[in-house]
């Protein structure tokens, strides 16, 4: 076995999700808008649900509307849950 798949038994199947930073502002924090395509249950038409999710970025290096890859973490605040992993691709810079 690896080191990763080691690591991973030990800390148990950690969620990962992908989205948009759409907000940059705060310290270690960034705010990612997650997108998901559901089929409604009577009507059948698929509906875009949104959510925001504001994770920890310890080195401060993701930017407004920068594709990322989130991983669950253990609670770091009220309301960070996620850290960030990687970042997928890079926004448009002003």
């Amino acid at each position: 076995m690896t080191t990763t798949q080691l690591k991973e038994q030990e800390r148990g199947h950690r969620r990962e999700l992908r989205g948009v930073v759409v907000s940059d502002k705060m310290q270690k924090t960034i705010v990612v808008e997650v997108t998901r395509r559901v089929q409604h249950q009577k009507y059948k038409k698929f509906i875009n649900l949104k959510k925001k999710y504001h994770v920890h970025d310890e080195k401060e290096e993701a930017g407004l509307g920068d594709y990322v890859m989130m991983e669950e973490s253990r609670p770091l605040s009220k309301l960070k849950r996620w850290t960030l992993k990687e970042i997928i691709k890079k926004g448009e810079s002003e």
